[in-house]
């Protein structure tokens, strides 16, 4: 079932065609991997996905919901989350920053209280509740990302190099995380370079070239 589609999607800089995609469909219960060469777009297609940047043209779909990007609609923002390859963590704590999207969405505090620890437990943070933010690893304020972008249930994730510049530890956590993120009812779209990430089972590869998606529709074994 589609779930996310757009078609006629184009964006350009100056005189040069960054994107110029005919048709991207992301269906629920499947995971992808977003391919291509430095420079290629895969940053900016996932940002006007997100809402983020608007394209110059193109049409949208979130199942039966046709949608624009003038504006991008508020009821979308609450299922498309997007994830910065660095993001950024308020300097409170580790919970308040998972909570940050609950707090804003006016869930009552034993509702966001209860979601919040799950969110910990899922992301294996217990143990650094009381470090500040300012002051984890690369892939701990990875993990804190991914938990703040799961608390809040989203039906699109998109992940922007979730597993760049990380140790090797901390790469393999964050991939298992990614992993699991998805489920029958949601996608996940991950822009990235790392061939593990690339090599995960049950994934679809999306080749962003010259501006075009190519398609890998034979999942991983």
């Amino acid at each position: 079932m589609s779930l996310l589609a757009v078609a006629g999607l184009a964006k350009s800089f100056a005189d040069r065609r960054l994107l110029a995609i005919e048709t991207l469909s992301l269906s629920a219960g499947e995971r992808y991997v977003l391919t291509g060469e430095n420079g290629s777009g895969k940053s900016t297609l996932l940002r006007i996905l997100a809402g983020i940047d608007a394209p110059d043209g193109g049409s949208g779909h979130f199942r039966e919901h046709r949608f624009d990007w003038h504006p991008y609609p508020d009821w979308l923002r609450r299922e498309v989350i997007y994830v910065h390859q660095q993001p950024y963590l308020f300097h409170t704590s580790v919970a308040e920053n998972i909570a940050y999207g609950l707090r804003a969405r006016g869930i009552e505090a034993s509702e966001r209280e209860r979601l919040v620890r799950a969110a910990i437990a899922w992301a294996r943070l217990g143990h650094l509740l009381r470090t500040p933010p300012q002051k984890l690893s690369g892939g701990e304020r990875q993990r804190v990302a991914l938990a703040r972008a799961w608390v809040l249930a989203p039906k699109v994730l998109l992940l922007d190099e979730p597993t760049a510049n990380l140790d090797a530890e901390s790469r393999q956590q964050t991939i298992d995380l990614v992993h699991g993120f998805c489920g029958p009812e949601s996608t996940a779209v991950v822009a990235c370079h790392d061939r593990d990430m690339i090599a995960l089972a049950n994934r679809r590869r999306l080749h962003l070239v010259d501006g075009e998606i190519r398609h890998d529709s034979e999942a991983a074994p």
